[in-house]
């Protein structure tokens, strides 16, 4: 898993010259990178992921499949995150022990996407409900620590059109704002990295590119400093 987001910035910029030379650009007038160039364009970017991993390196990431991208393109440790596919608030109650265990100082928890396509009668009541458990229980292991409640990321208007209950969105980051107010815990609204940035999922319309999480622990920095 070592190195994705070099890989993947390295195939955008090989991309981006293909398309240039597409438009009419002959290749004799564009400039050729030397390999050595390229070299230190990729020790750039390592040296980008290992800021970020020693910045977030007390910290834990609690989560679902989204949240699991962090070490899936190796922007974080394994041991910065803890997420799987098909999380929600009540099923991350089961990481509790292993959560424990790791004793981060900061808790950044990213769950929802799954939580509002749960087959009940009310989703959103039935997801903070358990979600309000889940702080509460982190809240007593780990006294210390500080928690961060993360909004749901949105989903493009076709995987909204493909599963129209995502336009509940808006209203279940709502109830999660509140419920950070009301427990007294962080919360960091997630909006501003797609209005600069729109193009950062994957083909699903749900999950993202590995440029999404740089921006994402850019975002939250400050937070444990």
């Amino acid at each position: 898993m070592g190195k994705r987001i070099i890989s993947t910035l390295f195939i955008g910029s090989v991309a981006l010259t293909l398309a240039a030379c597409g438009n009419g650009q002959s290749s004799d007038h564009l400039p050729n990178p030397s390999p050595q160039a390229h070299v230190k364009e990729a020790a750039a970017m390592e040296s980008v992921a290992g800021s970020y991993k020693s910045l977030f390196q007390n910290s834990v990431f609690l989560g679902d499949s989204i949240t699991e991208g962090l070490s899936f393109h190796d922007v974080l440790d394994e041991a910065n995150v803890l997420a799987g596919a098909g999380k929600t608030a009540e099923f991350a109650m089961e990481d509790i022990g292993d959560l424990t265990q790791r004793n981060p100082k900061h808790i950044f928890i990213q769950l929802g996407s799954d939580d509002i396509l749960w087959p009940t009668d009310n989703p959103r009541e039935y997801s903070l409900a358990h979600y309000a458990k889940l702080i509460d229980t982190i809240k007593e292991k780990l006294p210390q620590a500080s928690i961060t409640l993360l909004s749901v990321t949105p989903v493009t208007p076709e995987a909204e059109k493909q599963e129209p209950r995502y336009k509940n969105l808006g209203d279940y980051n709502q109830g999660l704002k509140e419920l950070a107010a009301k427990e007294q815990i962080g919360f960091v609204d997630l909006a501003a990295i797609f209005a600069d940035n729109p193009h950062l999922h994957d083909a699903d319309g749900i999950h993202f590119r590995a440029e999404f999480y740089p921006l994402l622990l850019d975002l939250l920095k400050d937070q444990v400093k």
